[in-house]
């Protein structure tokens, strides 16, 4: 049944097979195996995609619900009191999953020892019940779903350049100090915004300019990419200005490698979230793991 159920939600045999370290084949036969037992069809397979008949789509329903209720019972399992056990399966973005999320995968490991991680980080989107994943930190304003959210904290976006980039400004050039000036830099742009190349600032108190007023300015450079991991090495290695999350620079900074720029105009945040699929909500140790996080990044 939860073969069946995984096959469904992530509509291939193949990406099942490599969840479950098995052959196609073995996964196949487990189908045919439960429709000979339900005396039932539930998929109808060709070369290029699976659909489910009429039956199949009632007995999906029901099975997802089972497996979900069944995972919990098993998760429920205790060796000693308040042990959790089984896999959780997590996603996030990879600058943040490897800098923020990961300190916090180890110490909630260190206290939940039968608890494991498949922690899957992609910089693109990832559909939570296709991929099976358990929950998500997802940063920016979320689309409307059937995902169960929860705010955890807030992601701040500054501007960055390494001391290495600012000491090899051309003679008449300096460090931006308002928003036109960034028109002369080397801009690393992250095509990961919706915004890419539009960078939005808002004047604070110390602004040449009235305080609150946005200004959007178009910036250029010499690299773009769609990795946060790409942009973060670019600008501590010198080759240009960021316009990024605080987090991807948090050591750099603290080392005074990395400084902020422009300090007197604010710009824009982005919310943080964690998300699930409703079926997983109940889930004892999904529900542990997001308090946990929560509790570190709120």
């Amino acid at each position: 049944m939860r073969t069946f159920v995984r096959v469904v939600e992530s509509g291939s045999f193949s990406a099942v097979a490599d969840e479950l370290r098995a052959t196609q084949s073995a996964v196949s036969k487990q189908v045919a195996a439960l429709e000979k037992e339900l005396e039932a069809k539930l998929l109808v397979r060709t070369t290029r995609s699976l659909a489910l008949t009429e039956e199949g789509e009632r007995y999906f329903e029901q099975a997802r619900r089972l497996v979900a209720e069944i995972a919990e019972a098993e998760s429920c399992l205790i060796k000693g009191e308040g042990q959790l056990r089984g896999w959780i399966r997590v996603a996030a973005s990879v600058g943040f999953g490897r800098l923020k999320l990961m300190p916090l995968v180890r110490s909630f490991m260190s206290v939940h020892p039968d608890v494991k991680i498949d922690l899957r980080l992609h910089d693109g989107f990832i559909d939570l019940v296709e991929q099976g994943i358990d929950v998500s930190v997802r940063i920016g304003n979320l689309r409307d779903s059937g995902l169960i959210a929860r705010r955890i904290g807030t992601s701040h976006r500054m501007l960055f350049a390494h001391r290495d980039y600012l000491r090899s400004l051309p003679k008449g050039v300096r460090a931006p100090v308002n928003p036109e000036d960034l028109q002369v830099h080397n801009c690393i742009i992250y095509t990961g915004l919706s915004s890419s190349n539009l960078w939005t600032f808002t004047a604070g108190a110390g602004a040449s300019e009235t305080k609150g007023v946005t200004r959007s300015i178009r910036v250029d450079g010499h690299i773009q990419t769609n990795s946060s991991e790409v942009q973060r090495s670019a600008v501590v290695t010198g080759m240009g200005i960021g316009y990024a999350p605080t987090w991807l620079f948090e050591v750099e900074l603290a080392s005074g490698e990395v400084v902020r720029l422009m300090p007197d105009w604010d710009l824009p945040q982005s919310p943080i979230h964690v998300v699930s699929p409703p079926e997983r909500k109940h889930s004892t140790k999904v529900r542990a793991f997001v308090e946990h996080i929560s509790a570190a990044l709120t």
